[in-house]
């Protein structure tokens, strides 16, 4: 799951890159970042991302105690009842998609609105791949089989990599192409994979709505609370966006939307794919009843969590305007746009750990049936999300104070998750986290003298060296960050080490030549 969602994040910032060096952060790039707005506001609606984690614990338990029966009843009347009820909602925001944009982006330029219209309609279906393709990977998921889930996001990634380089000249404005290829991605990714891999595995799909079985019932039970609350990881994005307008800066959301996109990079392969990877097994031994592997597996993956995400952290504060340059200023992405796109993502580096701590806490609780607690933890989460970023607003504070307000609120999230599923799981070994995480910010100090040293050189890096010594430039400075990072914290003797560890004696092992045998 980290190799796939790793490549993911590695596609994403191709396709930004490619995106940006076509389009730059223009009038065009900041309304094809606000068309996704209906798109997410109908996946939230619907709870998107609560139906495949309410899915899979009821899914599993059913699939772990011998009534196959019954989890491909659930499946079924869960993804017929759920197609028509997303179809619906497809449809409906089709035809009102003008005072729609108007709603979710309401200080754009008007210039900018019939485009905003038209490629809401025309990734709108895309939603439907998504959620039913989701229900589909969870029972891929409880199968504990990763690979095909993991394609998913690459498919799509390539699919609007592909709008961008080909169908963008056969369309009118050229951004259009990228809805287009967003839609082709997710068709093929998010829904056709997994629909060919669950039919090569003799998976019983068929239509069907029982409603009156208990399982089906337990399903929209556990997914309830997701569509009476606001919780900030949903809608932390679609919240960004829609206060960014009222700055009226032309090329702001796109700026916003780069600098997230470099923050997301980490977050899918240290946070995302842990959560994915752990949640199949905490289901199970809550299931089976196995509280002491359910706590102890909790605090080791969150620990993991927080010593992988800590350094990237203090990389992506300490050398924003690097990573940006590097990645993004490409043909008519100017030094303008790497300086407001550098600006923000300093100010989402300093929640990063904060964000790839919430999918496994989120995931721990859903694993144990309660989806109620961190729903209305990420309600407060999000009320003094959207509180701060009034006060800024109102204080007429820059721009960079709208991701600062998010991370604040993710760390006030995380800490309440914690607290809260400690004593939902009978005990977590939070001084352990705790201690694990001082160790690494201590750690993550040590290393970053590589990044200040960095800092001193790069003047002359970028005078004397073109793009490609300056990407080759960071990169290094990136590796050696990270080495002296793992170093440091080998010092401490940290537990976390030892994956690393075992991870390189392997390779080692491999890259040895053979021990000649004697005749």
């Amino acid at each position: 799951m980290m190799a796939s969602l790793l490549l993911s994040r590695v596609l994403g910032i191709l396709r930004e890159m490619i995106m940006n060096w076509h389009f730059g952060q223009s009038l065009e790039t900041d309304a094809y970042r606000l068309s996704f707005q209906i798109p997410d506001l109908l996946f939230y609606l619907v709870a998107g991302g609560a139906l495949s984690s309410a899915f899979i614990p009821v899914f599993s338990e059913y699939l772990h105690t011998d009534r196959e029966d019954d989890a491909w009843c659930v499946f079924n009347s869960v993804a017929t009842l759920m197609s028509i009820i997303v179809g619906a909602f497809v449809v409906g925001a089709w035809i009102f998609a003008a005072p729609l944009a108007h709603l979710v982006a309401p200080k754009s330029p008007d210039a900018a609105m019939p485009l905003i219209i038209a490629m809401s309609r025309v990734v709108l279906p895309a939603q439907f791949a998504f959620l039913i393709g989701g229900l589909m990977m969870g029972t891929l998921y409880a199968r504990q089989l990763f690979s095909v889930p993991g394609l998913g996001p690459n498919i799509y990634n390539l699919g609007i990599i592909f709008g961008a380089l080909v169908l963008s000249h056969f369309v009118v404005p050229g951004i259009m192409g990228m809805s287009w290829g967003a839609l082709i991605g997710a068709t093929l990714g998010s829904f056709l994979l997994p629909y060919l891999m669950m039919k090569r595995l003799g998976s019983p799909i068929r239509l069907q709505m029982d409603l009156k079985h208990p399982g089906v019932r337990k399903v929209f039970k556990l997914m309830a609370p997701v569509v009476l609350g606001l919780s900030l990881p949903g809608v932390f994005p679609i919240i960004t966006q829609y206060f960014a307008t009222y700055y009226r800066q032309i090329g702001l959301n796109s700026a916003l939307s780069n600098a997230n996109q470099l923050m997301q990079a980490p977050l899918g392969v240290f946070g995302q794919s842990l959560a994915l990877a752990v949640f199949p097994a905490l289901a199970q031994f809550f299931a089976q009843d196995r509280m002491d592997l359910f706590r102890d597996q909790a605090s080791r993956t969150l620990r993991a969590v927080i010593y992988l995400s800590t350094p990237v952290s203090v990389m992506l504060l300490i050398i924003p305007d690097s990573l940006v340059r590097a990645a993004f200023q490409h043909g008519a992405f100017t030094t303008a746009d790497t300086q407001r796109t550098a600006a923000c993502l300093a100010m989402y580096a300093i929640g990063v750990a904060g964000w790839c701590l919430q999918p496994v806490l989120m995931r721990a609780f859903f694993a144990l049936h309660k989806t109620v607690t961190p729903i209305v933890l990420g309600t407060i989460a999000t009320a003094l999300f959207i509180g701060l970023t009034q006060l800024f607003l109102a204080l007429n504070l820059p721009y960079v104070y709208l991701p600062l307000a998010g991370s604040l609120a993710a760390y006030v999230l995380v800490g309440l998750l914690l607290v809260y599923l400690s004593k939902a799981a009978g005990g977590l070994d939070l001084p352990s986290i705790l201690g694990t995480w001082a160790k690494c910010l201590v750690a993550a100090g040590i290393a970053s003298l590589v990044l200040f040293g960095f800092r001193l050189a790069e003047p002359s890096l970028i005078r004397n060296f073109h793009t490609p010594g300056q990407i080759v430039g960071t990169g290094l400075t990136a590796l050696a960050f990270g080495w002296a990072y793992y170093y440091a914290s080998r010092m401490w003797r940290m537990p976390e080490t030892e994956t690393i560890d075992r991870a390189l004696a392997k390779l080692s092992k491999k890259t040895q030549p053979p021990e000649s045998i004697a005749p």
